[in-house]
């Protein structure tokens, strides 16, 4: 029987990790219509508001440097344009553009996702994420296994070592027969977890606009 319940202890952080989440989510779907100033200044106030955001960020970024190379590649040379100095051979005018903005937002991304790590970390993740799925069970979602399942699977993921194949993960990942009990760090929802919600929505809804 795989593990179902949790033993909650009541903690109060400075935003409730639901909020940030819902924050988190607001600011990845604000890159999609930023530009280059708005993509700037998320990615740097994502990477101030955690003390090892940057560390994280430079990590991701060098684990998506293919990813970041395949997408500039495909964006450059099949969008229709102009072509380099009238060469066959060169990605378009409007190819470049299209793709260093994509490129800037996949960083921008990665920052955010950087920050929401480095300032929740993986108790705080388990956390919102609960936070977030427990309303739901009404409509016969089972957030309770979920969330214990997800905490087994970043636990056998974060002892891999570095440069184990797929085929050792997966060997080593949670059997569903393992009995356990996961301790999980939840809080009440207060008026100002609402207030900053709602402004981090405002404020990345306006500027989106802007």
């Amino acid at each position: 029987m795989a593990p179902q319940g949790a033993v909650c202890i009541l903690e109060r952080p400075f935003l409730h990790p639901s909020a940030v989440l819902l924050i988190w989510l607001a600011g990845i779907v604000a890159t999609q219509f930023f530009g280059y100033p708005g993509l700037l200044a998320l990615g740097l106030c994502a990477l101030l508001s955690a003390p090892i955001a940057w560390r994280k960020w430079l990590a991701y970024v060098r684990r998506a440097r293919w990813l970041l190379l395949t997408l500039w590649l495909i964006l450059a040379y099949n969008t229709a344009g102009e072509a380099w100095f009238d060469q066959s051979w060169a990605p378009t005018y409007e190819g470049v553009g299209e793709a260093n903005l994509n490129a800037v937002r996949l960083l921008a991304v990665l920052a955010c996702l950087a920050a929401l790590l480095g300032r929740l970390g993986r108790q705080g993740l388990l956390s919102g994420l609960w936070g977030l799925l427990m309303p739901w069970r009404r409509c016969g979602l089972d957030g309770e296994r979920l969330v214990v399942r997800l905490a087994l699977v970043m636990e056998s993921i974060e002892d891999l070592p570095a440069r184990s194949d797929w085929r050792q993960m997966l060997a080593q990942l949670p059997e569903a027969g393992e009995d356990g009990v996961m301790q999980l760090r939840v809080v009440a929802w207060q008026k100002a977890d609402y207030l900053m919600l709602a402004l981090g929505w405002l404020l990345l809804l306006g500027v989106s606009l802007w």
